[in-house]
């Protein structure tokens, strides 16, 4: 039984997928990652995006802790009722709606995504089966819609490769625990151009080069 752990929601008892077909983070990986995530300050008033959301679990804790505003993607029609369910749990809390349930593809939701849109925080925790190849492009998806100094944190089975990372995004920390890990990935820093090829731009002519006859 998964239940919320720290802030405004703490200690509420959240509702879980029934059946086998969701693997739910346990609490103390959700405890270890939420500590390490307090660490790098964040939750608090971030937008929030979780991905593969299965119960939402992630995505509550992370709006009973501070969160602006959290969306949960879940394409499964049960897990994303009880998405719903949980979120229902906190927006009562919060005497507002923080956190919104969208039933969708992963892909689909982030190909629909205003180009604007940016999120500070996300989670994916897909399922095992999906194959590194989906991950990549799904992470590609992802990599626009990133705000400066933003968290992206992907949970697979401790068996599994490190996901493919798109360019534009690095990964800085990786954490086992037990059959869990966990992959942490921000934004890369887009280096300057070098001195010498900026000028060498600046002086060419604005049409190009002169035919030389």
């Amino acid at each position: 039984m998964s239940r919320i752990i720290a802030g405004a929601a703490g200690g509420t008892t959240l509702v879980s997928v029934p059946g086998s077909l969701t693997r739910p983070t346990t609490d103390r990986v959700k405890e270890a990652l939420f500590s390490r995530l307090d660490a790098f300050e964040v939750i608090a008033d971030a937008r929030v995006l979780d991905l593969y959301a299965g119960s939402g679990s992630l995505g509550v804790e992370s709006a009973s802790r501070g969160a602006r505003a959290v969306d949960l993607v879940e394409f499964d029609g049960k897990a994303s009722e009880v998405c719903q369910r949980n979120a229902d749990l906190v927006n009562t809390v919060a005497r507002r709606k923080v956190v919104s349930v969208h039933r969708s593809k992963v892909e689909s939701f982030l190909d629909r995504a205003k180009e604007a849109v940016r999120w500070d925080l996300v989670f994916l925790d897909p399922p095992y089966p999906l194959e590194e190849p989906a991950l990549a492009e799904v992470l590609a998806k992802l990599g626009p819609h990133l705000a400066e100094g933003a968290v992206v944190v992907v949970e697979r089975s401790s068996r599994s490769p490190e996901p493919t990372w798109p360019e534009g995004m690095e990964r800085f920390a990786e954490r086992k625990y037990g059959e869990t890990r966990l992959w942490f990935a921000e934004p890369g820093v887009q280096e300057a151009p070098a001195p010498d090829a900026v000028e060498q731009a600046d002086d060419e002519p604005a049409d190009g080069p002169e035919d030389g006859n």
